[in-house]
């Protein structure tokens, strides 16, 4: 029940930032109901936010009012609420984050009646301010400000509730030291290497691009960062710098070099110039599933092809990390992981887990850096904040949404320095894998963490350094195997690379043809929860692997056979563009009673063919009577291992042999020999009419053509009768 209720945890939503209309309160169910529902507020700005703030500090608070009752509203009015008390823990935060602002904020500040009447559909900003000294506000603390939409009746018709951290003058505390894990990773999008699914990469790499932005963030902050990469998002960027396809099959589309992505390129490279790096495995593959289902072949894969980040990036990572999925793994997992990422003794390489693996200890937020026992030994970890990472990664495109997650970002974190000002300790942030804040979002988090006097911004490595805090794992949730890729895609994807790893079996190396990242990218945890997505990747995969399977193939469909025996041409074509290859031809037949295969040499057998090529082999045969056999050609590597489910190729035998032959010839020469006879006598004949020789023809020969019968002679004319 306990990894029941934590897997729950960690999926739910944060509610803090739902800007909705407020439930009636006890014993007004029945008042003004269609106002309850429609009417919104939403802050669009809060300060002070990060600055320190004095003996005379005003709060100042924004927003805007809308009404979609589909009538006029008019009397409202907004106010704000707040405590004169600080928030006592980060639990207390989540509480009042909830709650409507009249239930548990006791204090009224000003109000301000809306000057004119909210038309349907309409919308009206407002601006209210707040004394921190009038509040209550003295000792370093997070204090709750709320506001609330009133109608003429005086009852709450919605309503927010944010925070504000107050310094004072001697704050009396030690910052908190606080790292940002920064995700450069993506989701899939090529099936093999030269074939891109679709088009959305390109949209990501444009100036207003979520991959873009996160980029210019880091960039345009003096905010240290260490960046989390996949090395497939570079490959898939740096494979659009040069003409390159989208769409399969029919919808294919040829594109031209994408300027976008060579300058995301230059502007990874800048922003990320001095700040630590590491990569994760290629195409950040589903390491839990994958050692589940025992593919821990491609697991290695995906280690191996890491050295692309330092191809594309010029600098070797700066750091040894190992970042399961979702931040979770259990024990064969992590082993090996730690010995893929090479992780030595607590110090020497960090796993990057969710401090939901561990038991929270007394006393409140403990340090970042811990330990885990695994099957290659006790291992240093750091651990990240989940409950601050999902604040961050929250959905902030609704109206008053940022500033909220703005504002509660620098409460939680205020809050931790809150709970031992006088420790020392660490924090992590990392956000959501695939992480989609607005730019200026992004850009404020990395500004108010350099910028709050309570945090102190540190790359990852310092973090990692600390001595480790001692935690109790709770080990890997049960319920999280359901959002793991399953067996029934996984086997499916296991089909298509033992396909792929026979076909490149037979190539000649170099080998330029390759399919290893396609099932690499098939195997990505981004495809977790994406079922319908994730088998149309894979499908296209399949159909690209067909596709270029057929490149290499036998030719014929029929042949003839003149005779009992002799031999028959077979053609195998090679037109894979840019690879040479070697295969065998094993030739079997289908009837053996009636049509027997020969000895074929090594040297027929044996096909080695370059780019474009194509040969013909003769095969000896021996039928058993005329019709049309069967045989079965298949070719494979030289290793034995077949690609494709070969071709049945037709034998059409007819029972002539050479002999046959020979006397069909010799008959076929007599007669045309005749015929040449009567044809010379034939011209003679007519000759000798244009000369005017009736007798040409001789007594011998019976009437002549120039003897003319008497009249008595003529049938029918008798002398007179």
């Amino acid at each position: 029940m306990r990894a029941a209720r934590r897997a729950a945890a960690l999926l739910s939503v944060v509610p803090f930032l739902t800007c909705v209309p407020l439930a009636p309160a006890r014993g007004q169910a029945q008042a003004q109901p269609r106002e309850r529902a429609e009417v919104t507020i939403a802050l669009t700005a809060m300060s002070p936010r990060a600055e320190p703030s004095g003996k005379r500090s005003i709060v100042q608070v924004h927003g805007r009012i809308e009404n979609h009752t589909g009538h006029s509203v008019p009397g409202l009015s907004v106010r704000l609420r707040y405590n004169g008390s600080p928030v006592g823990s980060r639990g207390q935060l989540d509480q009042l984050a909830q709650a409507e602002p009249g239930t548990r904020l006791v204090g009224t500040g000003q109000a301000a009646p809306l000057p004119q009447a909210v038309p349907s559909g309409g919308a009206q900003d407002f601006a209210l301010k707040l004394n921190t000294k009038t509040a209550g506000m003295r000792a370093f603390g997070v204090y709750p400000v709320g506001v609330e939409v009133v109608n003429a009746q005086q009852q709450a018709v919605a309503g927010v509730t944010s925070f504000v951290t107050f310094t004072g003058a001697n704050p009396g505390y030690k910052p908190v030291s606080i790292g940002w894990v920064w995700p450069l990773i993506d989701r899939m999008h090529r099936a093999d290497d030269d074939t891109f699914l679709d088009g959305r990469l390109a949209g990501e790499l444009a100036p207003n691009g979520r991959l873009r932005g996160l980029v210019d963030a880091a960039g345009q902050t003096k905010t240290p960062v260490t960046w989390a990469i996949d090395p497939a998002l570079l490959d898939d960027v740096t494979a659009m710098t040069r003409p390159y396809t989208v769409g399969t099959g029919d919808r294919r589309q040829k594109k031209g070099a994408d300027k976008a992505a060579a300058e995301w390129i230059r502007a990874l490279k800048a922003a990320s110039a001095g700040d630590p790096y590491f990569a994760v495995p290629y195409a950040d593959p589903d390491a839990v599933a994958l050692v589940r289902y025992r593919m821990t072949k491609d697991l290695t894969a995906a280690y191996d092809q890491r050295t692309i980040a330092a191809q594309v990036l010029g600098r070797q990572p700066t750091a040894k990390i190992a970042w399961p999925p979702a931040g979770m793994a259990g024990p064969s997992t992590l082993t090996q992981l730690a010995g893929l990422s090479k992780l030595g003794k607590p110090g020497d390489g960090s796993f990057l887990l969710t401090d939901a693996m561990f038991a929270p200890p007394p006393g409140g937020t403990p340090r970042a850096t811990t330990t885990i026992q695994t099957g290659a030994g006790t291992k240093g970890v750091i651990a990240y904040d989940e409950k601050l990472s999902q604040l961050v990664s929250v959905d902030t495109s609704r109206p008053g949404a940022e500033v909220l997650a703005e504002q509660r970002f620098l409460a939680e974190t205020a809050m931790i320095t809150a709970e031992a000002p006088n420790t020392p300790r660490t924090l992590v942030v990392a956000p959501n894998r695939h992480w989609n804040p607005s730019p200026s979002y992004a850009r404020t988090l990395l500004t108010y963490t350099g910028t709050a006097p309570w945090l102190r911004a540190q790359p990852l490595d310092k973090i990692a350094s600390v001595a480790p805090q001692q935690r109790a794992s709770t080990g890997y949730p049960d319920d999280f195997q359901r959002y793991e890729l399953g067996p029934g895609h996984l086997g499916a994807v296991r089909g298509i690379e033992r396909r792929a790893d026979a076909f490149t079996s037979m190539m000649i190396p170099p080998i330029n043809v390759g399919y290893q990242r396609s099932v690499l990218r098939a195997e990505s945890a981004a495809w977790r929860g994406r079922q319908a997505r994730a088998k149309q990747a894979r499908d296209a995969l399949s159909s690209e692997l067909d596709h270029t399977l057929i490149k290499v193939r036998v030719l014929n469909s029929r042949v003839s056979l003149a005779g009992r025996s002799g031999h028959i041409l077979v053609t195998v074509v090679n037109e894979l563009p840019d690879q040479r290859i070697r295969v065998v031809m094993d030739v079997s037949s289908l009837n053996s009673a009636k049509l027997q295969i020969g000895r074929i040499d090594d040297g027929d057998r044996v096909i080695e063919l370059g780019p474009g090529q194509k040969t013909s082999r003769p095969i000896p045969v021996e039928a058993n009577g005329n019709g049309n056999f069967q045989i079965h050609l298949q070719l494979r590597s030289l290793s034995g291992r077949k690609f494709d489910k070969g071709k049945d190729i037709t034998v059409r035998t007819t029972g002539y042999g050479r002999a046959a032959l020979l006397i069909t010839g010799g008959g076929l020469a007599v007669l045309f020999a005749g015929v040449g006879v009567r044809a010379a006598r034939a011209r003679r004949r007519r000759k000798a009419e244009a000369a005017g020789d009736h007798t040409a023809g001789g007594p011998e020969s019976g009437l002549g053509t120039g003897y003319t019968l008497p009249p008595t002679a003529v049938p029918g004319r008798g002398n007179g009768d």
